[in-house]
């Protein structure tokens, strides 16, 4: 996957997979509001792939729009899933494992407790609310970025062993390179 300023066959088929990995994660949990892999499998992608992370992600992106229906729910979905992106950006790719094993479980928890933050401006726009309105669509869905904070926290943990793994796949799939 180590390809310079072009994406090989290879990659596009792996990230389309891991795309519908997100996909198919998020609907087998669909059973817990707000429990979901998403934000593990996004920081995952990213501490593997760095930018070329964008494309599993907008792959589920836009699967998501093509399951649920591309309707004004799904419009924020276009940006809130590449905050993630950045902020796992921000960790350092060579960060070690003791550092990682906290790091990567906070990132995710701040995602989804921020989660309603991010949406909030979408909603705003779309259903023409004020600045005060949008402050209380804020905290009605407060309760549920709590449980999502806690979900993603408790699924951050699996980031380091899941990193691991992709890393050894791949790199026993390009014979070492």
């Amino acid at each position: 996957m180590k390809t310079r300023g072009r994406i090989s066959t290879k990659d596009m088929t792996v990230f389309a997979m891991l795309g519908t990995l997100m996909l198919v994660s998020k609907l087998l949990l669909e059973w817990a509001p707000n429990i979901h892999l998403v934000g593990m499998l996004t920081v995952t992608y990213t501490v593997v792939y760095r930018v070329k992370a964008l494309i599993p992600i907008y792959v589920y992106v836009f699967m998501l729009g093509l399951y649920y229906g591309f309707d004004l729910w799904w419009i924020p979905y276009l940006y809130i899933w590449t905050v993630l992106w950045a902020a796992s950006m921000l960790i350092p790719a060579n960060i070690n494992d003791k550092a990682a094993v906290i790091v990567y479980p906070i990132v995710c928890a701040l995602h989804g407790l921020l989660f309603g933050t991010l949406y909030a401006p979408a909603q705003a726009i779309i259903f023409g609310l004020d600045f005060k309105g949008m402050l209380s669509w804020i905290a009605l869905g407060f309760p549920w970025d709590l449980i999502h904070a806690a979900g993603n926290f408790a699924a951050g943990f699996l980031i380091l062993p899941c990193t691991k793994l992709i890393r050894k796949l791949d790199h026993g799939q390009t014979g070492g390179q």
